[in-house]
């Protein structure tokens, strides 16, 4: 005789244990059911987003009064999925108001997912389509270890490569219309020091 199946946690009951979380770690629900936990982001992550958030200011509706409502780490909800992406926009045309409650139900127009190690493989493999699905029409990887920004554009549910930059270029990366200075989103390595005779 089997084991009786396994009843599948609901979305309120994962969310509840999220919530239950020690302050140090962080969870989404990738998959229907599971709940993948992860600690906070190291210093290159954590200097990625934070400069991105700040070189995006310029659309930023709570600066200009006009363009996107960016939003650091917000736990949107897809469907049956929790995600919390290292930032997300919605237009103003689309949301007023600065997105409200926890978590969010409207689909953000831009995400962004800074890649860490230890969860690279699921930003892309996961989220990446997922978001697509989902409708959402930009989203940017950002690779602090190759220095590298990709973006990408949503169409009929797929996302396409736009466009991608790193190092310490300047470019216009859409959707918005900015010039991002790119360098100081990176920790660069220390110069080995010469060795002693």
């Amino acid at each position: 005789m089997g084991d009786p199946a396994r009843k599948v946690p609901t979305f309120e009951e994962l969310l509840a244990e999220i919530d239950r979380l020690p302050e140090h770690l962080s969870g989404e629900i990738l998959e229907p059911g599971v709940i993948r936990t992860m600690s906070r982001p190291d210093a290159p992550h954590r200097r990625a987003a934070r400069e991105c958030q700040w070189a995006l200011r310029g659309a930023s509706a709570d600066v200009t009064g006009s363009g996107w409502w960016i939003e650091q780490e917000p736990a949107v909800r897809f469907d049956d999925r929790l995600f919390n992406p290292d930032l997300a926009g919605w237009r103003i045309e689309r949301c007023p108001d600065p997105p409200h409650g926890y978590p969010i139900t409207l689909v953000p127009d831009f995400c962004c997912e800074v890649l860490s190690p230890s969860t690279a493989r699921d930003d892309r493999k996961i989220k990446l389509p997922h978001y697509a699905r989902s409708g959402v029409g930009w989203v940017w990887l950002i690779d602090p270890e190759i220095r590298l920004v990709e973006v990408f554009r949503t169409e009929r549910e797929r996302l396409w490569l736009v466009t991608s930059a790193g190092e310490d270029e300047t470019p216009r990366l859409p959707p918005f219309d900015l010039e991002i200075n790119l360098a100081p989103f990176w920790i660069l390595p220390k110069p080995a020091e010469p060795s002693s005779p």
